[in-house]
């Protein structure tokens, strides 16, 4: 009997010496995970910051480039078309206005009424409507004759203005958004997607076969040209703000359009109308400077995109790709330090399952213990047991991958306004379109911010940065009041 004691006590004792050194193993190795995704947050924060003095030589950068492109003879990176010389919405049109947005595989109608600077959009109403793939693929003529033809019901639907006069002639605005799926953008296209210019013939020529469509089937509407949305947007903030110089997207994509001085006007655009004003759209998404924070993670989304080496500033601020470098980094962190557990999540494998949405709404995730990080990572990742650590580590790379966008967007905005002349003496309006800005609170405030850092408090106040109005397509309807008095006077 006293042995069998003895054996149970030892026994027992050998367990408890087991289960020790089991759990001081268990710490040892979750210390040394802990420590290994700490050092990898801290080179990820290295490598993204963004002080102000890395600010600036990343807008003198993009000032240098807008300079050579505007100047030179030569295709840039940049791509600096003068897309628009006519006059900008003066806030004083009024009236029902039609607009167009062709958007890849779709359009947009749009009508609404204006009424005046300080007034709301009125009666605006929208139509989104597919393009069949036949006609995609068809010749531009057939798309145009199919967009008149869907225009003609509409319009039907909706009615005309009644008390407009026979022989006003009425502009039709109409904008155009690149899709960011590339593959929209294939040799067999209806359209051929480009940034158009003034003396594009082939811009002209569309303009030309859209119109001939439009009076084929009926419709009393005149487009004078092809624009870029950014245009359409900067028309907007113009009708808004007479102050307004510059246009952002911040969407999936990024553009950039921006109103030259006059005096800058070439010789063969310019004119002696006092009204008219040179609109240059920028594709500034394909900007690029050895200043650019790039790390690792960006450097291999660039790699394996099907465009490297090419839009690397888009890479780093667009909604297309934010989320996509978040989940390279958490990958890593499974991989090398087991954020997630022992075995890597399946579907954190997957490329750009991450979309800018979800990476937005862990970021701001206030709730306790990030609840809202837990069911994104459930949801999207599969991942069913992560730490509070774990859910922690998640918002913070979402922090500094956000924080490191929002601050180059804004690093670029100043670049426009230091190119244009106007930071020290001249108030500017700055208009910013897109879902990323719109929706996205923490990256606006870190943009906002870093303009204000940039800038100083003796020269902040020089800067507006407004919201664009009306939503999505609306620009198209301030080009159509501008082109509209235009066709008149």
């Amino acid at each position: 009997m006293r042995k069998a004691v003895v054996v149970a006590a030892v026994t027992t004792a050998a367990i408890a010496v087991a289960t020790a050194v089991l759990w001081r193993h268990w710490k040892q190795e979750s210390e040394r995970q802990r420590r290994k995704t700490r050092r990898i947050l801290r080179k990820l924060a290295r490598d993204c910051a963004t002080p102000v003095s890395k600010l600036w030589v990343v807008a003198d950068a993009l000032v240098s480039d807008m300079n050579e492109a505007f100047t030179s003879q030569e295709t840039s990176a940049l791509n600096m078309p003068i897309s628009y010389v006519s006059p900008l919405p003066t806030g004083d049109e009024k009236g029902l206005y039609y607009g167009l947005n062709l958007r890849g595989s779709n359009f947009l109608i749009l009508r609404a009424r204006l009424e005046g600077r300080d007034k709301s959009i009125s009666e605006m109403h929208r139509e989104e409507i597919s393009i069949p793939s036949n006609v995609m693929a068809g010749t531009s003529q057939e798309l145009f004759n199919y967009i008149a033809l869907e225009l003609a019901k509409f319009i039907s639907g909706h009615g005309m203005e009644t008390n407009d006069s026979h022989d006003r002639q009425k502009a039709l605005g109409f904008i155009v958004s690149y899709p960011v799926d590339q593959a929209a953008a294939s040799s067999g296209a209806a359209i051929k997607w480009k940034s158009f210019s003034v003396t594009d013939t082939a811009g002209k020529a569309l303009a030309s076969d859209l119109n001939r469509a439009l009076e084929n089937h009926g419709v009393n509407l005149r487009v004078s040209q092809l624009v870029e949305d950014a245009v359409g947007h900067l028309a907007g903030g113009r009708y808004q703000n007479r102050n307004t110089v510059a246009a952002i997207t911040l969407g999936l994509a990024t553009a950039a359009a921006y109103v030259e001085p006059k005096q800058a006007l070439p010789e063969n655009q310019s004119s002696s109308n006092k009204q008219w004003e040179m609109v240059i759209n920028m594709d500034w998404g394909n900007f690029n400077s050895r200043h650019l924070p790039i790390t690792e993670f960006d450097k291999c989304l660039d790699a394996e995109s099907s465009n490297p080496g090419s839009r690397i500033f888009e890479k780093l601020i667009s909604g297309m790709y934010l989320g996509e470098i978040v989940r390279r980094v958490l990958l890593k962190m499974a991989q090398e330090a087991a954020l997630f557990g022992e075995e890597v999540p399946p579907k954190l494998r997957t490329p750009y399952i991450l979309r800018s949405p979800d990476m937005a709404a862990m970021h701001q995730d206030t709730s306790e213990d990030h609840e809202i990080v837990n069911e994104k990572l459930i949801g999207i990742f599969g991942i069913t047991d992560s730490t509070p650590l774990a859910r922690e580590v998640v918002a913070e790379v979402c922090d500094i991958v956000a924080e490191r966008g929002a601050r180059l967007a804004g690093a670029g905005l100043v670049g426009i306004i230091k190119k244009l002349g106007r930071i020290e003496n001249k108030k500017s309006a700055v208009t910013v379109e897109g879902g990323l800005y719109e929706h996205y609170r923490v990256f606006r405030n870190y943009m906002h911010s870093s303009v204000w850092e940039m800038l100083g408090n003796g020269l902040s106040d020089n800067i507006v940065i407004e919201n664009s109005h009306g939503g999505s397509g609306a620009g198209a309807i301030f080009l159509a009041a501008s082109q509209t008095e235009k066709l008149n006077s």
